[in-house]
């Protein structure tokens, strides 16, 4: 698979290559084109600090790369996500910050402790008209926490599954990735 980065934390290529993945990090301008020729099984949008907005560049790259493969973001991979999905992103006031917040998903019903280091969010209701679906919300302000589309194979999280704070509350979504992508080539 191939991991964008945008400032990936190395404890995030460890737990894809637990989940049984072989990464490949490549540069955040790295072209679409030059991403499909690898062939990839999936693609990772690794965390990164500031604002998504200006970073229309990626945001084009994973409007390009969307359908193609699956695709799993997290923190500001999903703020990437949720633009090149078509939705909208806003800066929140304080921010959301700390290694107990509380997210339900939605799936499941579980809530999971997660870590939190971001100043930016995907608005939920840019996305009310399009395919994607919220899969994760925080329970301390019914803020979305994440975001999937069944038929792009594509989701995110805004937290941190990487940081363990639960400490394995969030680690099945690097095992889920790696099944869907086991699925999508099948």
């Amino acid at each position: 698979m191939v991991a964008l980065d945008f400032g990936i934390k190395y404890n995030i290529i460890r737990c894809l290559e637990r989940a049984g993945c072989e990464v490949l990090t490549v540069p955040a301008k790295t072209s679409a084109d030059t991403i499909q020729a690898l062939q990839p099984d999936g693609i990772f949008l690794s965390n990164g600090p500031g604002d998504p907005e200006p970073l229309t560049y990626a945001v084009d790259t994973i409007r390009l790369l969307l359908g193609s493969v699956p695709v799993f973001g997290i923190c500001l991979g999903m703020q990437l996500l949720g633009l090149a999905m078509g939705g909208e992103t806003h800066k929140i006031k304080f921010g959301h910050r700390g290694a107990n917040q509380p997210v339900k998903n939605m799936a499941t019903g579980k809530v999971e402790i997660t870590s939190q280091n971001h100043g930016f969010a995907v608005d939920l209701n840019s996305l009310k008209d399009k395919s994607c679906a919220l899969s994760h919300i925080n329970l301390n302000e019914d803020s979305l926490e994440g975001i999937r589309d069944d038929s792009l194979k594509a989701f995110a999280v805004q937290y941190h599954p990487e940081a363990s704070p639960g400490p394995h509350d969030a680690a099945y979504l690097f095992n889920q990735f790696a099944k869907v992508m086991t699925h999508a080539k099948a």
